[in-house]
């Protein structure tokens, strides 16, 4: 099933799938109680907006081998977390702003996962996968320049429109077995499998609930492949996840 938040006369609505149409919903898919409505909109004229509204967006770095060995870092014993602003999340469609100052940006394409039941100090990785809703799209936009230079990642990161996420939110996947693109301009710069994870899906929520209670609608991104790479005002950088859809934004 694909869930989908979209922009209506009376504001943003959550919606599923439903043939050619989007059925409207009475709240988040992830909400207990949740209704169908009777209201549907015509899929390919609907506004998509992003498909979450998480309380924090938790990232995780070197998640991926070659992604380590582009980087020149070893591969690491746990989970490298760090957080992102939910300010910094757009949808699909949106702009992704290039600040001036910062130096190179770069696409990273990313398997992003949807909480759906709290998780807090969970006690295995097979206990936690009963906690993801579903699977998005995340394109973790970052200061390249900024990152080598601070200690930190909140400003290499943070920057409003560095989290485009979409287009919708999937269920029912493999989440181990997913293949992960991405694009500029058409042209692929990432090509990977979410086999290739160093930590799978369920050892990040697992290990994350160990550190923060991750609420419903929270968003984790899963680690980037090899194939980074600058953005330049202009562009138009896609990020592909099997099974959930194409995420599409322009960068100016």
């Amino acid at each position: 099933m694909k869930y989908y938040r979209v922009l209506t006369p009376t504001g943003p609505a959550w919606a599923r799938e439903e043939g050619k149409c989007l059925r409207l919903l009475s709240a988040a898919p992830w909400t207990e109680g949740v209704t169908d409505l009777h209201e549907t909109l015509e899929a390919d004229e609907a506004r998509l907006l992003a498909p979450a509204t998480p309380s924090k967006i938790v990232a995780v770095g070197l998640n991926y081998r070659d992604h380590a060995a582009e980087r020149g870092k070893p591969i690491p014993a746990e989970p490298l977390l760090f957080l992102k602003p939910p300010s910094s999340i757009i949808g699909p469609g949106e702009t992704i702003r290039r600040p001036a100052w910062a130096g190179r940006i770069d696409h990273e394409a990313e398997l992003g996962l949807v909480i759906g039941r709290r998780a807090h100090d969970l006690p295995s990785p097979q206990a936690a996968a009963a906690h993801i809703f579903g699977a998005l799209c995340v394109n973790d936009v970052t200061a390249r320049e900024l990152q080598d230079k601070d200690v930190q990642f909140t400003r290499a990161k943070g920057f409003d429109t560095f989290c485009p996420v979409g287009p919708c939110v999937s269920t029912d996947l493999d989440l181990g077995a997913l293949a992960v693109e991405g694009r500029v301009n058409g042209a692929v710069r990432q090509r990977s499998t979410t086999a290739q994870l160093i930590f799978p899906p369920a050892h990040l929520v697992w290990a994350i609930s160990r550190v923060m209670t991750l609420l419903p609608g929270d968003i984790i991104s899963t680690g980037t492949p090899s194939g980074i790479g600058p953005l330049a005002a202009g562009d138009v950088v896609e990020v592909e996840v099997a099974g959930v859809g194409i995420l599409s934004n322009p960068v100016a």
